[in-house]
């Protein structure tokens, strides 16, 4: 083959062109691994997993070992809720580390609170044999502690869990918001919430728990109903010693047929924790007692009029439905 003047040209300008469109790739790909769109992916994956509920995804993106305690907040319902108000989210440009890793910042509101987490990712090998592709370096999880006044369960972000003898460790992601609390029918705790910003957070919540509303009316009621069922019985019997918290002793002589007993002040119920158990506080009340009684000195028949100071203890015994009120009286 002869090589003219011409065909040299064109193979030249041909060799130009490839070895233009090589840099040109050479320089794509350069960009392109250098851009932060590769090394933000995985940290735009795990939050996008998190909004999901999917804790399979988020845990395998951070590639950290399966817990081995309480699970209760790595997946579904409380999970997604952890993240339902994380808002204004940005995912930073990477922040080249000394040993070939990048830092990804991320800045976000939760619930109206600014907060800022940075995420390590490291290269994975490459995809189409030019691309690096990232990963996230192996986190742990954060965790919280929770602690219950007098109970084995509580809630948190709307999901029961167990907290044996009132304490409950759990793993969860980050960032979010944990709500713990506990409510039942006789006693319930005022919500709190954490915030989990990384990996080495641990926030501890204390649940005072306290006894309900309707757990104090509902002891109130049965102790009022004691008093005045002792009253009646006294009243019956005309007694000035009866089986109740309530007596009399004088020196006068009471009138068969004019005791009259009724409660002038019923006791303030307060139930307070001890020692595991659910105790309510010394009762203190006042009885009136009505009656004619006659001076033994004298002889004179009069009126008697007194108010007699008493006090006593109650136990409780709790069913699903139900609580039972058992008086203690040292007759």
């Amino acid at each position: 083959m002869t090589w003219t003047q011409t065909t040299i040209k064109v193979a030249a300008g041909w060799l130009a062109g490839i070895m233009l469109a090589v840099i040109a790739g050479i320089v794509t790909i350069s960009v392109v691994n250098s851009g932060p769109d590769g090394a933000q992916e995985p940290v735009r994956a795990y939050l996008d997993a998190l909004h999901d509920g999917d804790g399979g995804k988020a845990l395998g993106l951070l590639r950290s070992p399966v817990p081995a305690g309480n699970p209760s907040l790595l997946d579904g319902a409380a999970l997604k809720a952890s993240v339902a108000d994380l808002k204004d989210v940005t995912i930073g440009d990477p922040v080249r580390q000394a040993d070939g890793r990048r830092s990804i910042p991320v800045s976000y509101t939760l619930k109206g609170v600014p907060g800022n987490t940075d995420f390590l990712v490291e290269p994975a090998g490459t995809e189409w044999l030019f691309f690096t592709r990232w990963q996230l370096v192996q986190t742990p999880l954060a965790s919280m502690t929770v602690n219950v006044v007098n109970s084995n369960q509580a809630s948190i972000n709307g999901v029961p869990v167990n907290t044996p003898q009132g304490h409950g460790e759990f793993q969860a992601f980050f960032p979010g918001v944990y709500e713990a609390s506990y409510t039942s029918p006789y006693f319930a705790a005022p919500a709190q919430n954490v915030t989990l910003q990384n990996s080495s957070a641990h926030q501890t919540v204390n649940l005072s728990t306290a006894a309900t509303k309707s757990l104090v009316d509902a002891v109130s009621t049965q102790v009022n109903h004691y008093l005045d069922a002792c009253a009646v019985k006294a009243n019956q019997e005309q007694r000035l010693q009866p089986d109740c918290p309530f007596y009399h002793a004088g020196l006068e002589r009471v009138q068969q047929g004019t005791v009259k007993w009724s409660i002038a002040n019923y006791p303030k119920v307060e139930i307070q924790p001890y020692n595991g158990h659910w105790m309510v506080s010394p009762l203190g009340g006042k009885a009136k007692l009505e009656a004619q009684a006659q001076d033994l000195f004298t002889g004179l028949i009069a009126p008697l009029d007194q108010v007699h100071p008493f006090s006593f203890n109650v136990t409780l015994s709790f069913t699903k439905d139900k609580v039972t009120v058992t008086p203690i009286v040292d007759y």
